[in-house]
């Protein structure tokens, strides 16, 4: 990156600081005190959890829907809406429910609407991506109000994880396309409204049959740009944000009083994705790609140390991850020879190949964009960006519209199952996110033993080899695991992130002072 990257650096936080200095800027306008706000980057796409994918949906969701099982801080499951279970063998699992839950309209939450939620995504009734998740069920039987009995059509060793808050929440029987205007869960908090870019409005649920949350209300006011959202902290219209703002806008707003920076080590994984029926990224332009972009020099300059350096789409501290996959170090060098020996020279400008990368709106995601325009330009790849608002942009990627594009997987890769959705040649869209194209037989074979084995050491065994093939094959460049940063007004207390990045820190989330 050299000067241009310090440069660009110094000049992104000179604006920021002339931005956040501005005088007579204005005070925050009068609100309701009892409201938190939280500042999201866009609008969940569906708050229905048996369709909403994106990060935001799964989020708010979460709050709203509770779902059988949890994980805790360290990825183990945990009981919740069913407070026991048990595998009398590997088709079948018997869950036991908490028979003191009601949904936020006062019906009893009972088996009925366990049986549901699943068989109106099994039968089409709900049309969504998330029914492949739960493909291997053949059935469900209720054979009173508090049991559900899940049988599978073979062993799938991952399905519990499926279970987990995120990846599904459980809906009242019966509930149709409606519940994604006006969803109706069980969950810590209940909805009050939400206007398409503008707001969500969420109130706290005084009869939750857990610990119900400590603040009234949260309103996620949608807030595209990075500039706008550190405005807005610093002239105290919004109490919170979560890794939402360059590690520069937080340094500059580390300084004023009235606001906090926590931040710890979080999973959420960004990589750089390769369109692998393009005849142009061939696997030596792939690898060359790989040894060109300089990982470290982004870490330190671009992200100020908040994020550190991935290997596997895993997160190290997984039991799964594999730390001897192969890895590509920083070397321009040997990436230039890799272009050669792929007999693609230098033209008289310099240039060997002409690519595209398409990304979002988003701030950050521009920046990096630039960077890798100017480290990829070092061993001659001619890179054009193209910014669309998000859902252009995403819509693109799901129909393989790209020639490769960088995005976070924001929890799912805590459990392997994270391959088959993302690396199996069955799931191209809109059956999973093989949103490249990826197709090994040897990788498919190891993820299909991986999910079918019950034994943890056989499937580490499985999942380590895989991790060998896909670093070699490269449909995904490693880039960085980030922390989970978040800025917040010194008038709240207590907030207590999970590494995954969710949301449910607000459910403890107190207000300090008024």
């Amino acid at each position: 990156m050299g000067n241009n990257r310090e440069n660009g650096t110094r000049l992104l936080l000179g604006i920021a600081i002339g931005l956040l200095g501005m005088a007579g800027f204005g005070c925050a306008p009068q609100r309701d005190l009892q409201t938190v706000v939280m500042l999201i980057e866009s609008s969940p796409l569906n708050l229905d959890p048996r369709i909403g994918t994106d990060a935001q949906s799964q989020r708010i969701g979460a709050l709203i829907f509770d779902s059988l099982l949890r994980s805790d801080r360290n990825f183990r499951l945990q009981p919740w809406l069913a407070e026991s279970w048990e595998t009398p063998d590997p088709l079948t699992y018997v869950f036991h429910l908490r028979q003191d839950v009601r949904f936020h309209d006062g019906r009893p939450l009972t088996a009925r609407d366990v049986r549901y939620t699943f068989t109106s995504l099994l039968s089409g009734e709900i049309p969504s991506l998330k029914a492949a998740s739960f493909a291997q069920i053949d059935s469900i039987e209720t054979p009173d109000d508090a049991t559900v009995v899940i049988r599978l059509k073979e062993p799938y060793a991952s399905f519990p994880w499926n279970l987990t808050q995120g990846a599904i929440g459980i809906v009242p029987e019966g509930s149709a396309q409606e519940v994604a205007l006006q969803p109706v869960g069980s969950g810590p908090f209940r909805f009050v409204s939400a206007a398409q870019d503008e707001d969500v409005l969420l109130e706290r649920n005084p009869d939750y049959w857990a610990t119900p949350p400590q603040i009234e209300r949260v309103r996620f006011k949608v807030v595209p740009d990075a500039t706008v959202r550190a405005l807005e902290m610093r002239k105290g219209s919004a109490d919170l944000l979560l890794n939402s703002l360059s590690a520069d806008m937080v340094e500059v707003l580390r300084q004023e009083e009235s606001l906090e920076v926590v931040q710890q080590p979080g999973t959420n994984y960004q990589y750089l994705a390769f369109n692998m029926e393009n005849k142009d990224l061939t696997l030596p332009v792939r690898q060359a790609i790989a040894h060109g972009i300089d990982r470290q020099a982004l870490i330190t300059y671009l992200w100020r140390d908040s994020v550190r350096p991935a290997n596997s789409i895993l997160p190290p501290q997984h039991w799964a991850y594999e730390k001897d996959a192969p890895s590509y170090p920083y070397d321009p060098a040997k990436a230039r020879r890799l272009l050669d020996a792929a007999g693609l020279a230098p033209g008289p400008d310099g240039v060997r190949l002409r690519l595209q990368m398409k990304t979002s709106t988003d701030q950050t995601t521009r920046e990096l964009a630039a960077v890798f325009q100017e480290q990829l330009r070092q061993i001659g790849i001619a890179l054009e960006i193209r910014s669309f608002e998000w859902a252009t942009f995403y819509g693109d990627v799901v129909r393989g519209r790209f020639d490769f594009y960088s995005l976070r997987w924001t929890g799912a890769n805590n459990d392997p199952d994270i391959f088959e959705y993302c690396f199996h040649s069955a799931k191209q869209p809109p059956a999973g996110a093989n949103r490249g194209h990826y197709s090994n037989p040897e990788a498919d074979r190891l993820i299909e033993q991986g999910r079918a084995s019950s034994d943890m050491e056989e499937r580490r065994q499985h999942y380590s080899e895989l991790q060998k093939v896909l670093n070699h094959d490269l449909p995904y460049i490693h880039l960085w695991y980030m922390d989970n940063v978040s800025l917040y007004n010194r008038r709240l207390s207590n907030p207590e992130l999970f590494p995954t990045g969710n949301y449910q820190f607000l459910t403890t989330l107190r207000i300090a002072s008024p």
